[in-house]
């Protein structure tokens, strides 16, 4: 038997979707593009632009596996399902602890879930993730996920540490902890910093890194982990920014102005000098003046970014900032895009050069690349063993591909 899987979205789907994979894959299934038996396609609703890409992977699903169910799961499949039942008799919209029962044909008592089967192999990424959290308490007016993920809740305690020590009994040299607000982990007491510091005891060799942080959730415990290990614990954050503008923070209901966002930063540099900073931001949010777009040049150039994941504003129905009248024109948003866009290569460029000779801790990945423990692309000899942690040295930065070599 064949599935073919399509995952959209943000390193929780990645992970969603590959546990899926991993529990076919076991169950003696082969992994294919077309012509499958089953497809999947792991759905996002962040925007509106999120949407149509599912629409598009849908039909592309249910064109590329003619006479197979195709499995719509996840955010938008939650949010609307009769939208995606409605493209094609072949798909059944169904949750994602369903999923590997459909395909197998299972209902009910038929089928038992399983302890979560390791993502280990080539097909599977090196740095593997692991959930630890899901689900929102917040409700920023662009955002719709809150609804579709539901309550924050956690991962007990014991159940990641099983998880990870599996992992790194497997050889795997980096787990990176994921969640959708990843900083609110709480299980019976136990923070986030509470669950790193178990874990980097319990497997001493297995290098950590927090994926996106909101910025709220940073507190003193966390910083001083990352601090004192000495890179086994990245000393790399992904701490979404969304604005420079604390008019245009207000009105995406997030927790911070501006100036706490950027003494924070500073905080974080101050206690931790090697320091990889990377971030989203939103251009043409409504009501983004001209002085509110160039409040987000500024803090940004301020924060010293050494990525930015940059996002034209696209209305999701049903969040309220669809609802305002005061959207920002299409070429006024791609023109503040290229802009910003602009702003984000100089910045890494900025930090690739002040990098440039200092020794890193390079994950190897395969196809001769690897990843340094500040986020950045490393092209490594053919002959390097994929998987491994080797220390080595940063040199000579290619601006056009965005990468080191050793």
């Amino acid at each position: 038997m064949k599935f073919s899987l399509t995952n959209l979205g943000c390193k929780v789907n990645r992970v969603e979707a590959d546990s899926m994979g991993a529990a076919l894959l076991a169950a003696g299934w082969e992994a294919v593009d077309k012509g499958a038996d089953a497809a999947i396609v792991n759905t996002c609703t962040v925007t509106a632009e999120a949407d149509r890409k599912t629409r598009k992977e849908v039909n592309r699903a249910v064109a590329h596996n003619p006479g197979a169910p195709v499995f719509v799961t996840g955010c938008a499949a939650t949010i609307d399902p009769g939208a995606y039942e409605a493209l094609s008799p072949a798909v059944r919209v169904v949750e994602k602890s369903n999923v590997v029962a459909e395909c197998l044909g299972l209902t009910g008592e038929e089928y038992v879930h399983a302890p979560a089967l390791l993502r280990v192999g080539d097909e599977f990424p090196t740095r593997v993730g692991v959930k630890v959290q899901d689900g929102c308490d917040n409700a920023c007016t662009y955002c719709i996920v809150h609804v579709a993920r539901g309550k924050a809740w956690s991962v007990p305690v014991q159940q990641v540490i099983d998880e990870v020590q599996a992992y790194a009994q497997a050889g795997v040299h980096e787990v990176v902890l994921t969640g959708i607000d990843l900083g609110a982990y709480n299980w019976q007491g136990t923070s986030l910093a509470d669950l790193i510091l178990q874990l980097r005891s319990l497997a001493p060799e297995t290098r950590l890194r927090i994926s996106s942080i909101e910025l709220v959730t940073i507190d003193d415990a966390l910083i001083e982990v990352l601090a004192s290990h000495d890179g086994m614990v990245c000393r790399h954050l992904h701490v979404p920014l969304q604005s420079g503008s604390s008019k245009v923070l207000h009105d995406m209901a997030r927790r911070y102005n501006s100036e706490e966002y950027l003494a924070t930063i500073e905080k974080l540099r101050a206690a931790i000098p090697q320091l990889s900073l990377s971030t989203d931001l939103i251009v043409g949010f409504p009501g983004e003046s001209e002085e509110d777009f160039a409040a987000s040049l500024n803090l940004a150039r301020s924060c010293h970014f050494s990525r930015m994941h940059i996002f034209r504003y696209s209305k999701r129905d049903g969040t309220p900032a669809a609802e305002r009248v005061d959207q920002i024109a299409p070429d006024v948003k791609a023109e503040r895009m290229e802009r910003m866009q602009n702003l984000a290569k100089e910045l890494r460029n900025t930090e690739a050069q002040e990098r440039m000779g200092s020794q890193e801790r390079i994950l190897i990945e395969g196809d001769a690349r690897g990843m340094s423990e500040s986020y950045f692309e490393v092209r490594v000899p053919e002959s390097a063993q994929r998987g491994a942690l080797v220390d080595a040295t940063l040199r000579d930065y290619n601006e056009k591909d965005g990468t080191f070599s050793l």
